[in-house]
């Protein structure tokens, strides 16, 4: 018997396929007709692997959840795991930074992804919060990790720090302030994050006392 043609279709294939979607065409463009013409058949024959389109980005979900380092989570020392985390996780919507609108307000239904939050807020525990106290924390982790990776600060500010002097001066110093620090746009953005990082941790540990 001769091989197939064509590879066959698996469910992970298909989340795959549609990750690639997303991360080149944004979340709109991820349709099941897309995908099947994609990956060459009938959009009918999708659903034999996948129920449903809900199916299909959680599906997504599980695979970029896969992509980020848990590990940092067992860290015996909370503040270097928590910090070694939050920047795998950030490095991950990085990465993809298109599924964070696919699926910042959907439920949270991925295995992976459940376990993530289980061993973080497990973490904080450790670190000394209360569980109240944790959830705030791994809330304001989510803000800083995916407001830093879906709308970066300098892709505001596309001009020469030069151009904007005449009329606003303090934002022209600080752009060239900041790109003498080394780095250019990414340097900037990327030590911003550094900073809410730090400022978080310093929270923990204030809360944690």
């Amino acid at each position: 018997m001769g091989r197939p043609s064509k590879a066959l279709l698996t469910g992970e294939r298909i989340a795959r396929a549609a990750l690639q979607v997303v991360d080149e065409e944004g979340p709109d463009g991820l349709t099941m007709r897309a995908l099947a013409e994609r990956l060459g058949v009938k959009a009918a024959s999708l659903y034999n692997h996948i129920p449903s389109k809900e199916a299909l980005v959680t599906a997504v979900s599980e695979l970029v959840n896969e992509e980020v380092d848990q590990s940092p989570l067992d860290d015996p020392d909370w503040r270097a795991g928590l910090a070694a985390y939050a920047r795998a996780y950030r490095a991950v919507f990085l990465r993809h930074p298109n599924t964070i609108a696919l699926l910042a307000r959907r439920r949270v239904e991925a295995p992976r992804a459940l376990r993530g939050y289980d061993a973080l807020l497990a973490l904080l525990g450790r670190a000394g919060l209360t569980p109240a106290d944790a959830a705030e924390v791994a809330a304001a982790l989510d803000y800083l990790v995916l407001g830093s990776a879906l709308e970066t600060f300098t892709a505001g500010f596309t001009r020469e720090p030069a151009e904007y002097r005449p009329e606003y001066p303090a934002l022209a110093d600080a752009l060239d302030g900041s790109f003498a620090r080394g780095g250019g746009a990414t340097g900037l953005d990327d030590r911003g994050f550094e900073l809410g990082l730090g400022l978080l941790l310093d929270g923990v540990e204030h809360r944690a006392s």
